[in-house]
């Protein structure tokens, strides 16, 4: 039969009709359609490392502020005194702290120091998994860390925290005390405004 006959289907000897399927990227049956949208464990283990670097530093500098400002303190400043005088709305008074931040659950040390060990397993486990690469976010959880981190130093070295920055109508605090409430602020208005949006950023950095 002619190859240009009307009957001739396969068309002109030598070539042949295109698969239907040709030019369109093969997909092994249970294989994931868009790996770049990873979620749970495999979200997690796909995050980049520079994140936990990020993470560390942040609360690793917190807590060597904190050390710091403590361990000055304790060397230049009598206990029970204050610099300036009293007449200063703000100043440096050196008290030791027996309970939680701002002075709550006084002579509670092993109670607090177990709560402490509990709180820094939760805040890395969340940030393990947390919902969002946000890097506020991040920042939130290294404050909340490297507090805590720096207050647990103090209660396993001494049964006591050196706190030393006075304000008006607020207790004595440190700056671990702060890290850890800028951390959980931040944490909270992260999650109530921009947690939504953050959860759809959370595909992991290439």
């Amino acid at each position: 039969m002619p190859a240009d006959s009307p009957l001739n289907l396969r068309g002109p000897r030598g070539t042949h009709d295109p698969e239907p399927d040709a030019g369109r990227p093969r997909v092994a049956s249970g294989a994931a359609v868009d790996p770049a949208e990873p979620s749970g464990d495999a979200a997690a283990a796909h995050r980049p490392q520079s994140h936990w670097l990020s993470f560390v530093l942040v609360a690793g500098g917190i807590v060597l502020l904190d050390q710091i400002t403590k361990r000055l303190i304790d060397a230049n400043l009598p206990l029970g005194d204050s610099w300036p005088n009293e007449a200063w709305p703000a100043r440096l008074m050196h008290v030791k702290n027996t309970g939680a931040a701002f002075s709550m659950l006084q002579n509670q040390t092993l109670f607090l120091t177990l709560m402490s060990l509990v709180g820094l397993g939760a805040i890395l486990l969340y940030f393990r998994f947390r919902p969002s690469d946000h890097p506020l976010l991040r920042f939130a959880l290294a404050l909340q860390l490297g507090g805590a981190i720096g207050n647990l130093i103090d209660r396993a070295r001494y049964g006591e925290v050196t706190d030393f920055l006075k304000v008006p109508h607020w207790p004595v605090f440190n700056i671990a005390d702060s890290a850890i409430s800028i951390g959980v602020v931040t944490v909270v208005c992260f999650l109530l405004f921009a947690g939504g949006e953050g959860a759809r950023r959370s595909a992991p950095e290439r």
